[in-house]
């Protein structure tokens, strides 16, 4: 698998890190996904996606924290990708995180995978 380097972007509070995985983007949160820094998450995943990339996978096992801001911007990448003919799968959600998305139902839209291998395992959707 193609595992180059397609980007990163940090502030304080979150570091995101992008590469290439065979067909998906792999986008990689670190600290915490909120009001002040869900910009910083926003621009890679459409910067993903005016790539071509329409299948995301973002690896959360390193994400200790997501607020309403932070669920909104996964929300809006995966509306563009499905409409892209791809798809959002979150990987190794922290309890803290899932149960952000348990409470909103939002864990439903989504496909969520254990582990970064299971989800590029199964590149075709």
């Amino acid at each position: 698998m193609d595992r180059g380097t397609v980007g990163s972007a940090q502030s304080g509070r979150l570091l995101v890190e992008v590469r290439q995985e065979g067909l998906s983007a792999v986008v990689t949160p670190a600290g915490e996904l909120d009001h002040h820094t869900a910009e910083l998450l926003r621009e890679p995943l459409d910067d993903c996606l005016d790539k071509g990339f329409n299948r995301l996978v973002v690896d959360c096992s390193r994400l200790e924290f997501c607020d309403s801001t932070g669920l909104n911007v996964l929300l809006g990448a995966r509306l563009k990708a499905e409409a892209a003919g791809g798809g959002v799968h979150l990987v190794a959600m922290q309890p803290v995180v899932a149960r952000v998305f348990e409470i909103t139902g939002a864990d439903a839209v989504f496909t969520i995978h254990e582990s970064l291998d299971t989800a590029l395992a199964d590149e075709s959707d």
